[in-house]
């Protein structure tokens, strides 16, 4: 069930966001590979497409970028050519080209996975000459049958040790994005490469540069991209439930950067819980009018009335949530909140987001809006051509998450004279009046 109803259709649907543990683990994962020219990801491929280790992944690259499998290697280590876009190695891996559409070669492969031709340990897509990785990380999002397929496991950025404060450095002309920033922006895990060229202050000073910019994703350093393949699969950064089990060290606002860079990262931390209603308004706003410079979000929310955790991701204004586990006895009531993204104003989020805990005040406020009184005998609107008498029992009923609305508060809750209870979402004449 989904906790936040608000984000435009494009969010996942619910039966989607409800899937269990037990289906997500059929889904072929998919790594998202970055990194600027010369950080390495050719080597990495090289290394994934050739070296035995035992597992069969299926890496994509964009033919209009500037990373290319170098032909002479495929050829030497290729085993069948299925057809022109997909190629299968002698280590049992696929290398395929994306010539058009993305979806297209992910459709093929899921049919050879269907037919029993293929099994797919992983899948690496290489986005070499995207400006950001988003749009390939949202069709994971927004695609029916890419969905029912694969899952977004993480995105991992390759760095040039070297050359990469350069790349943080350049100028670019005004309206013009620094890929470099926003491929560290994006990532899940970042992949320090060619660490044997530079010293250990240099080193420092660059892992403080990254941090400045995304303060929650692990570093691990790394010489001519030998890293194991394991290192670029099974991150579950997308993984709602590991979102849940986010250690406290990766929330901990202390851990924040001060810098003077446009992008930066912002963990809110905050006590108590938060409205529904509130929230849905302020996330659908926020979205609507800085989704373009939001590039990742992620927390865990304490919704008022609901027993269980709220989780949410979101690649700009693309979000997705579903209600997690339930609070335990004892465990503290708080929201935790994660933002990456360019030109935040970090005091205005965190005055938003606290703009939407529920408080004593904002309840007795809606209470003294409503029209009816409990013991009020109404009609309701049962039906487009319906209407059925009823008592008022409740003012602002908390919805169950069976209602489809976990923590959603409705005006009333109605007994009809039949005996059934009923929700009024709304305290309007065309949906409750006076009997």
């Amino acid at each position: 069930t989904s906790c936040l109803q608000s984000g435009s259709k494009r969010r996942l649907d619910e039966a989607q966001m409800a899937a269990s543990a037990e289906d997500n683990e059929n889904l072929v994962p998919v790594t998202v590979l970055t990194g600027f020219l010369g950080s390495g990801k050719t080597t990495l491929l090289n290394h994934i497409l050739t070296a035995t280790h035992g597992k069969k992944i299926a890496v994509i690259e964009n033919e209009f970028g500037d990373v290319g499998i170098d032909d002479e290697l495929l050829q030497k280590n290729s085993k069948v050519q299925a057809d022109e876009e997909i190629i299968e190695m002698m280590n049992g891996c696929i290398c395929c080209t994306v010539r058009q559409d993305l979806i297209t070669v992910l459709s093929k492969l899921a049919k050879r996975v269907a037919s029993g031709k293929l099994k797919l340990d992983g899948i690496v897509i290489e986005t070499t000459g995207l400006a950001d990785p988003a749009p390939v990380a949202q069709t994971f999002f927004v695609d029916d049958a890419v969905k029912a397929f694969a899952r977004l496991d993480g995105i991992v950025t390759l760095i040039d040790a070297k050359h990469i404060e350069l790349h943080l450095d350049e100028e670019k002309p005004e309206g013009a994005e620094n890929e470099a920033v926003e491929q560290v922006a994006f990532a899940d895990r970042l992949l320090l490469n060619k660490v044997d060229l530079v010293d250990e202050a240099e080193l420092a000073r660059v892992e403080g540069r990254l941090r400045a910019i995304n303060s929650f994703a692990p570093i691990q350093r790394c010489q001519q991209s030998q890293v194991a393949v394991g290192d670029v699969l099974e991150l579950r950064a997308f993984d709602l439930q590991r979102t849940l089990e986010m250690d406290d060290g990766f929330l901990d606002t202390d851990a924040e950067h001060e810098h003077d860079a446009s992008v930066s990262s912002l963990a809110i931390v905050q006590p108590g819980e938060v409205d529904a209603e509130l929230l849905e308004g302020w996330i659908g706003d926020l979205l609507r009018d800085r989704g373009a410079d939001i590039f990742r979000t992620k927390g865990i929310l304490a919704i008022a009335g609901s027993p269980k955790k709220c989780v949410f991701q979101g690649v700009h204004m693309i979000f997705n949530s579903a209600l997690g586990g339930e609070w335990a006895e004892g465990e503290p009531r708080e929201s935790r909140l994660v933002f990456i993204g360019k030109n935040l104003q970090h005091e205005e989020l965190r005055a938003g987001f606290s703009a939407c805990l529920a408080t004593p005040q904002l309840d007795a406020q809606r209470r003294a809006a409503l029209r009816f009184e409990v013991g009020a005998h109404v009609q309701c609107k049962v039906a487009p051509d319906e209407w059925a008498k009823g008592r008022v029992v409740a003012q602002l009923y908390r919805n169950t998450p069976e209602e489809g609305r976990a923590g959603g508060v409705s005006p009333y809750q109605v007994e009809l004279d039949g005996g059934d209870l009923i929700f009024v979402p709304l305290d309007d004449d065309q949906v409750i009046r006076r009997a």
